[in-house]
């Protein structure tokens, strides 16, 4: 009889003690118990290694960064410390379902073409006394060559992610740390071109949605990144042939005029709208214009 193979779970932490037990009993209760934990301590100032530390299990492995470091390059540090022959990644804030791992080890031990697997998950959000959960992704998750479902419609939570490593070209620099908030969909994007993908469409895991996230503090900076990366990438000549670039240029100019809602700047607004193409996503635009803010907060995001 084989032995299962070894995956590596990255879980990098900065000042991550609001939610860090529940993340890391998530790991415990694995089903699939054939893990490390690579626990990357980014010079947190709060209790988040005495949590750690009392988690008793020789799996568990710290590691604490010389110096505060962005959360990509604390990934790639992180990464480099992994022996196993896979990777998935779950932040301190996030939790798994009990059998995650088991489901996606399943899909890779049927194909060893996959590269990676990813899943569905729910979306929790607190806001005071207020706490709701929702499903990521109602719509079924494509699979396969993907890159262009991808730019129509990017689904892919980090947090679900499983990665084979011997699909990856530099172990050193997995995430490029030039896109320090679009980094996971950089990379997803640039793998799907040369691995095949698959996907578990039910929840496999739980995203917390909360105040403190950098990608809803840095919002702004991530549409600034958005068109950095489009910049970069649309001369791709791999990616070309897909034809996804005005599904990019639509995305921005969607993100942009959220941005100059939020900043109530409401004629700026309205004249983008105006230009915008005919869609759904105009007639989107035209009611968050209108409506209350308290109301479009519900179900839209900047990002």
């Amino acid at each position: 009889m084989t032995s299962k193979p070894l995956v590596s779970i990255i879980m990098n932490c900065y000042n991550g003690q609001a939610y860090l037990k529940e993340a890391l009993n998530s790991i415990i209760n694995q089903t699939y118990q054939n893990w490390e934990l690579i626990f990357w301590d980014n010079l947190s100032t709060d209790n988040s290694r005495k949590i750690f530390e009392d988690f008793k299990d020789k799996r568990f492995k710290y590691f604490l960064s010389k110096e505060h470091t962005v959360l990509y390059h604390a990934r790639n540090l992180a990464i480099r410390k992994s022996e196993g022959e896979f990777l998935a990644f779950l932040d301190t804030d996030d939790m798994w379902a009990n059998n995650k791992l088991e489901k996606q080890i399943s899909l890779f031990e049927k194909d060893s073409d996959i590269g990676l697997v990813y899943g569905n998950c729910w979306i929790h959000t607190e806001k005071n006394i207020i706490k709701k959960t929702k499903i990521f992704s109602k719509k079924l998750l494509p699979t396969g060559n993907i890159t262009k479902a991808l730019f129509e419609d990017y689904k892919v939570g980090l947090l679900t992610i499983m990665i084979r490593k011997s699909y990856l070209d530099n172990f050193d620099n997995v995430f490029s740390v030039k896109y320090d908030l679009l980094s996971d969909f950089d990379f997803v994007i640039k793998f799907s071109l040369k691995a095949k993908i698959d996907c578990i469409q039910e929840p496999i895991a739980i995203y917390r949605r909360h105040k403190n996230q950098l990608q809803r503090i840095y919002s702004y900076k991530q549409i600034e990144q958005l068109e950095k990366w489009y910049s970069n990438i649309k001369n791709f000549p791999e990616l070309k042939s897909f034809n996804i670039m005005p599904t990019l240029e639509k995305r921005i100019k969607y993100l942009k005029v959220l941005k100059l809602i939020n900043e109530k700047k409401y004629l700026k607004s309205f004249i983008s709208i105006i230009n915008f193409p005919m869609s759904l996503t105009k007639i989107k635009l035209i009611l968050i214009l209108l409506l209350p803010n308290f109301i479009i907060k519900n179900f839209v995001d900047i990002i």
